[in-house]
Order: structure tokens, then sequence, then C-alpha cells
């Protein structure tokens, strides 16, 4: 099931059954098109779950100026164990310290999530390999996928070039130059940053970037940038390719 099946086949069922929040229930926005996605963050116990609490809005004006997606522009927080979470097939953990173990249901709901056709982006706003979030994170992808390790993203990964032909991974710092993914059959529904993404895209109220990205500077916020629009339309469109609706688009960048 490709993930753009994932997102009309769910959001018909909780619709159906009353379910589906103010934020994804809004299905035109004032100009009249169609809302087609919304921004899900992960609320977790312990830890830090909201490093970067103004980092989302910057991301998501990129998106809408650099392609044709509509979306909501104030994100959705959500738990594990809420009603609505299959209702967003894009998620997003971040954080920097080490956070509770999931619940056993917890697991189960974000394997069957995960399994069918649901995307985790998760970003490390610390940084540190083998402590702390990092430490949380590995831990619970385990219990998740038993056996599944984090595998580095080959240079051609789809998410790689879904819009931007990546050759570089920004971030607030650069810990690893690469991405680390975790596979399911021919899917890569886990996509592991340890770059700081959100802290490269936070802008404050004035629309003044809050963290220096270092060592790259401004580049490397663009490649932050960059990133992040990858991964919310390979999150949308796994088999973008095969998806008509962002072609123009990527024939455009291709004859640059």
């Amino acid at each position: 099931m490709n993930r753009r099946r994932f997102i009309r086949i769910l959001s018909q069922v909780w619709l159906g059954a009353g379910l589906l929040p103010g934020a994804a229930l809004a299905a035109e926005s004032g100009d009249n098109r169609r809302l087609q996605f919304v921004f899900a963050q992960i609320k977790y116990r312990g830890g830090d779950w909201n490093p970067h609490p103004l980092a989302v809005a910057p991301l998501i004006e990129e998106l809408m100026s650099r392609t044709s997606v509509e979306a909501a522009r104030a994100r959705h927080d959500v738990t594990l164990t809420d009603r609505d979470l299959f209702n967003y097939p894009f998620l997003y953990l971040t954080g920097k310290y080490e956070f509770e173990p999931f619940s056993s249901d917890e697991i189960e709901t974000l394997r069957r999530f995960l399994s069918y056709g649901g995307f985790l982006l998760i970003d490390d706003a610390l940084g540190q390999q083998g402590y702390g979030f990092d430490k949380a994170v590995r831990r619970e992808m385990q219990r998740i996928f038993p056996g599944n390790e984090f595998k580095r993203l080959p240079a051609g990964h789809a998410a790689l070039r879904s819009y931007y032909l990546l050759r570089r991974i920004g971030g607030a710092r650069i810990v690893s130059p690469t991405l680390d993914g975790i596979a399911v059959g021919n899917s890569t529904p886990v996509i592991y940053c340890q770059n700081d993404l959100g802290g490269a895209w936070e802008r404050d109220q004035s629309g003044k970037f809050i963290n220096a990205c270092t060592p790259g500077g401004e580049a490397q916020r663009r490649d932050a940038f960059h990133l992040g629009i990858n991964l919310i339309l390979y999150a949308m469109t796994e088999n973008y390719k095969e998806d008509l609706i962002h072609v123009p688009f990527i024939r455009k960048r291709l004859t640059r």
C-alpha cells in the first residue's frame, strides 16, 4: 500500500466514524484548495518532546512556497494512544534527552502504523550518539522491529530525490553526513537524522532564525529545509515517480 492510498483510506474510515479532528476535517483552505498535509508531532513521557516549539511553521511556509502541497500551518500534537493518530501518515519524533519506554500498546500501535504505510521522521536535537535521545530511540525501535537495525540510506534513496536532488544533509549541526533508516519490505517507514533539523528550521516571532548552523552556516540551513520538504513529500507519496501531483515540479528541477 502506498502512502497516498494510506491517507485516502484512513481519512474515509475516520471521517465516517466522526473522529476526524478539526485540522484534518478542514478539507479546503480559504482559497478553496484542498488541505493535503498536516505535520503531526509525537508527545511522549519524560525527556523533552518539544525542544524547538517554533520549528514547524517556517518549514510549512517553505513547503507551500516551493511545492504544490497545501498544508495546515499549525502542527498537530499527538500521543501514541490518540484515536486520531492514523489520520496523519507523517509523524515527527524529536528530543534531546532519554525518555520513558513506550507501553506495550504504544509499541503495537506504532508497529501497525509503520507497517501499513505510515512514516516516522526522527530528529535528534542533542546529537550525541549512544546517549540521551539517541539511546532511547534505538531502544524503542528495537522493540518495534526486533532485529531490524538502522542502516545508512544510500545516496540514490527516493527520500533524497523526492523533490530536491540532495547531496548534503543539513541541520543545526553536522553530527552525521548521512541519514539512517529502517526498512520494512521495500519501504523505509522510519528515517533518522542526528543533525537537529528542528534547530535549523526554528525562527522567532520576528522572523529571525534562533539557532546558528555550524559549521556550514546558511547553506547548511538551506539543506535542512530542503531535506524537510523532501521527507514530507516522501511520506505523502513514497512512489512519487508514479504519482502525477509533483511530476511538473520534479521535471523542472531535473532540467535546471
